[in-house]
């Protein structure tokens, strides 16, 4: 049980949508890449490794059905993305979603940021439900006509039809990054944005296609004395002169563009010191940080590696104030998971929208939140066995030796190959969207 986000009122995880073909055989293409609340949490975008977009938008509560909150169902289904090939490098450019990020909504219409490894697009998603007849020069079927037989002028008129919803590419941002874009983070400023690749980190004006302003540069005169690269980043949530980029050495650097207009010597270096007694072959790539986000409050930074996640206080760079224990278990079974490569998945991590909650992804489909104030944390798991409307999720809980209880799964049977990677949170209210491989499940809370 997590307490309440809004109170100390204790709540309990229940099932609300699944949405995903059930097949055994999950084709390549339809595995879930990310998944995106926009800023009101109306609208759910998720995209896949077969480059498309898929937006789910809330339907709006009716006044017999009290009970349930409005359930979201797709709005607009885009192809964002095509399959390229570099031919300088001989290089296939893969079609697969890395990020979305929303900008806030200015007017009836909505936009989205889309990126794959190499190209970010700027998209318009809006509405139709009316079109223009009576015109002068032309047929209702769209042929010209005549305009020697054209004798009257008639004035035309907007007539009601089904509704229709367009995206549309309004900006394609291209050919700026050498290495695979791992990050796209908007700017408080709603001008600007960031992306990053492995070295480097560019930022952009939302209007400019053609240049971006190279903000942080890693890479060494020679490629043989590379020790790190850039895994994430993001913009302050208010500073727009303030962000972050987090590093596969477990290290994150804030910068400030108000000092220099290349960002390479940061402000603060947040680094926590390793404990030697716990030092192994597998330190340096579990310390690898795969995520970072700013609390909405912009006080707090969370950070997730491959075991754990901290919680940092801006102000204090040697240590971080909070650390909780993602899969702990899994410590010993290091050496099995370096041999199938699981080890270097990248698990994201998400705050509720007070930032007293925090959410991120393990394995076998499981699902861990940690509870801030009370440090209470529980394991929950995405499954369609538990898939009634507003069935209560059960806790689940990992045996890692000894006598197993029965409620409990052996840290030996956990499917890796079942993985919760990307989850969101919605902005204002406690309900959270989780993507287990081609499947989007959608969870709310349910008040005792």
């Amino acid at each position: 049980m997590m307490a309440g986000v809004g109170g100390g009122n204790d709540f309990q995880w229940c099932f609300s949508q699944v949405k995903g073909a059930i097949d055994e055989d999950v084709a390549e293409a339809d595995i879930i890449s990310t998944v995106e609340f926009n800023y009101s949490g109306e609208l759910l975008a998720t995209g896949d490794k077969g480059g498309r977009v898929v937006i789910f938008q809330r339907e709006q509560e009716s006044k017999n059905r009290l009970l349930s909150r409005g359930e979201y169902n797709v709005y607009s289904t885009f192809q964002s993305h095509e399959p390229e090939f570099d031919y300088l490098k001989s290089l296939e450019i893969e079609e697969k979603i890395n990020k979305i990020r929303w900008l806030p909504q200015q007017n009836a219409a909505h936009f989205l940021l889309s990126a794959n490894d190499k190209t970010i697009k700027l998209w318009k998603i809006s509405e139709r439900d009316k079109r223009a007849e009576g015109y002068n020069l032309k047929d209702e079927d769209g042929r010209l006509r005549d305009p020697f037989r054209i004798t009257t002028l008639r004035v035309p008129v907007l007539m009601p039809m089904d509704l229709m919803v367009e995206a549309s590419p309004r900006r394609i941002f291209a050919n700026a990054h050498t290495y695979h874009i791992n990050s796209i983070s908007v700017n408080s400023d709603y001008e600007t944005y960031l992306s990053a690749d492995d070295l480097r980190i560019n930022l952009w004006h939302l209007e400019i296609t053609d240049r971006s302003f190279n903000i942080v540069d890693i890479k060494p005169a020679n490629m043989e004395e590379l020790t790190e690269v850039i895994t994430a980043a993001e913009c302050h949530p208010h500073q727009c002169n303030v962000f972050v980029y987090s590093s596969s050495k477990g290290t994150i650097r804030l910068c400030d563009m108000r000092a220099a207009a290349l960002c390479d010597r940061h402000s603060k270096f947040f680094e926590e010191p390793e404990d030697p007694s716990s030092r192994s072959f597998f330190s340096e790539i579990i310390s690898s940080i795969s995520d970072v986000k700013f609390s909405h409050s912009g006080r707090y930074m969370m950070t997730r590696d491959y075991l754990s996640v901290k919680v940092w206080d801006l102000n204090m760079e040697n240590r971080p104030v909070e650390t909780y224990q993602v899969h702990e278990y899994l410590r010993s079974k290091l050496c099995s998971l370096y041999e199938n490569d699981c080890i270097f998945d990248k698990f994201e991590c998400c705050w509720n929208g007070s930032d007293s909650a925090i959410m991120t992804g393990s394995y076998n489909n499981f699902f861990r939140m940690f509870d801030r104030n009370t440090r209470r944390d529980i394991t929950l798991e995405a499954s369609r066995e538990n898939s009634k409307p507003r069935a209560m999720l059960k806790p689940r809980k990992v045996c890692t030796g000894g006598k197993r209880k029965k409620d409990e799964i052996s840290v030996d049977s956990l499917d890796f190959n079942k993985k919760i990677l990307h989850t969101a949170w919605h902005p204002k209210e406690n309900v959270i969207a989780v993507a287990a491989t081609n499947n989007l499940y959608i969870f709310q809370d349910k008040i005792n």
